[in-house]
């Protein structure tokens, strides 16, 4: 099973309003991305939590400061596979901002792509997809067809089609994202790994293995250089490229790269997280292919365990 590397994210800074308040949830907020990125998701929801109660006090329920911070920390509940705690604050955000900035400002774009991409994670194709591309229309309306914006709705819409099975679709849309942020961004930003990710789970679910493999490990070059050895972003994509290995029956290329994932996953997101469910479930298979069936069988224990909380 593939894991997307580093899924988009929007973190808000503030608009227009009391300087000395803003200035104050700015600068947490700035904290709570930076603390994300760093892979510390408790620190980053700790403090996210606190702009929250700082933006209600000051601008009242329904400021568009207030949707804000409820962005920011559904965002990271959502990381952290917290979905039943996200869905609620995303979508109270989403009505604050459609009736404060009206229906086709850009940062209920941003509220429709972070919605989308909880939706998609619970399954919920079909509202994902209708999000996802209402987002879409907004931001090429606004912010122009080349923006970086743009790209990102295309990234989520492209994984959302191949979830699908959608591979004609997905890989078009994929390779325009990846193409924008070449251009904005140069060939070695985050937003290129994204595209290059999602592109190699294409081709590999098409059995074009020849194709997935150069771009899974220029992403993985890509986060480790960004964001550093050990953040879950880098997991995500170990376990892509060992998943490559394993379909191959290249056990012994697939072995450490999940092992590497697991351990970074149980230390950033801890033990009962979906995506270490993933990774034990890789690992159970690898277990099953190379006839260490008492070693999967507790593994794949393990893995339940982490699915059958509700989420």
């Amino acid at each position: 099973m593939k894991t997307p590397i580093l899924p988009i994210i929007v973190f808000y800074l503030l608009g227009s309003g009391f300087v000395c308040a803003e200035t104050e949830l700015n600068d947490l907020n700035e904290k709570v991305e930076t603390l994300y990125f760093q892979g510390n998701y408790v620190g980053a929801i700790r403090v996210a939590k606190m702009a929250l109660k700082i933006a209600e006090r000051d601008f009242g329920q329904d400021h568009f400061n207030v949707a804000a911070s409820l962005n920011n920390l559904a965002e990271l509940y959502r990381a952290q596979g917290q979905y039943t705690m996200a869905k609620p604050l995303l979508r109270r955000a989403l009505l604050i901002n459609e009736n404060a900035l009206g229906p086709d400002h850009i940062d209920v774009a941003m509220n429709l792509n972070n919605l989308a991409l909880l939706l998609h994670a619970q399954k919920q194709y079909t509202e994902a997809g209708s999000l996802h591309k209402r987002a879409l229309e907004i931001k090429e309306k606004i912010l122009g067809s080349d923006h970086s914006d743009v790209a990102i709705s295309l990234n989520n819409l492209a994984a959302l089609y191949s979830t699908e099975k959608g591979y004609k679709e997905a890989e078009k849309l994929y390779k325009r994202a990846m193409l924008i942020n070449e251009k904005v961004y140069g060939l070695d930003h985050l937003s290129v790994a994204t595209s290059l990710n999602g592109l190699a789970v294409l081709y590999e679910e098409q059995g074009k293995y020849e194709k997935a493999e150069p771009l899974y490990r220029r992403a993985l070059r890509i986060v480790e250089k960004e964001l550093g050895p050990e953040h879950p972003t880098v997991a995500a994509s170990l376990n892509n490229l060992a998943s490559l290995y394993s379909i191959q029956m290249l056990y012994s290329q697939a072995r450490p790269l999940l092992k590497r994932a697991l351990k970074i996953w149980v230390k950033t997101l801890g033990p009962e997280h979906p995506d270490v469910a993933t990774g034990l479930e890789n690992l159970a298979q690898l277990q099953r292919k190379t006839h260490q069936d008492e070693e999967a069988v507790l593994t794949e224990k393990n893995a339940a365990k982490i699915r059958a909380v509700i989420r």
